[in-house]
Parts: C-alpha cells; structure tokens; sequence
C-alpha cells in the first residue's frame, strides 16, 4: 500500500509542471508589449507562440515520466 502512495505522490509531482504555461501566461503586463521583435512579430504573439511548444514539451515528458 505504501509503493502505491509514494508512487502517486511522485506522479503528482511531475504533474506540478503543467502550472508553467498558466504561470508564464498570466500575468498579461509582462508581455503585452511590441519589442523586442523576433522575424518580424512582435513580442506579444511570439511568447505566446513560444509557449505553445514548451506546453507541448512538458505535456510530452508529463505523459512519459507519469507512466
């Protein structure tokens, strides 16, 4: 019984990483600005598009290391 609630509570963990894109989009102040520009875009929509893939990243190694 104890392997099953240290196991869990290790899964839990790891789940504790799916709160950084709330984190890192939150607060809007922070990115809701023009520059610094990347390829054109600005910095608004780029951050957010750059946490679409880290979201996608941590989702993906959430999913690994919780099985």
């Amino acid at each position: 019984m104890t392997i099953t609630r240290s196991r869990a509570r290790r899964k839990r963990v790891w789940y504790l990483l799916l709160l950084l894109p709330y984190v890192g989009l939150l607060w809007l102040p922070f990115y809701a600005r023009a520059e610094p520009g990347l390829w054109g875009l600005p910095f608004f929509y780029w951050y957010q598009f750059m946490w679409v893939f880290i979201t996608i990243g941590l989702i993906a190694l959430v999913n690994w290391r919780s099985q």
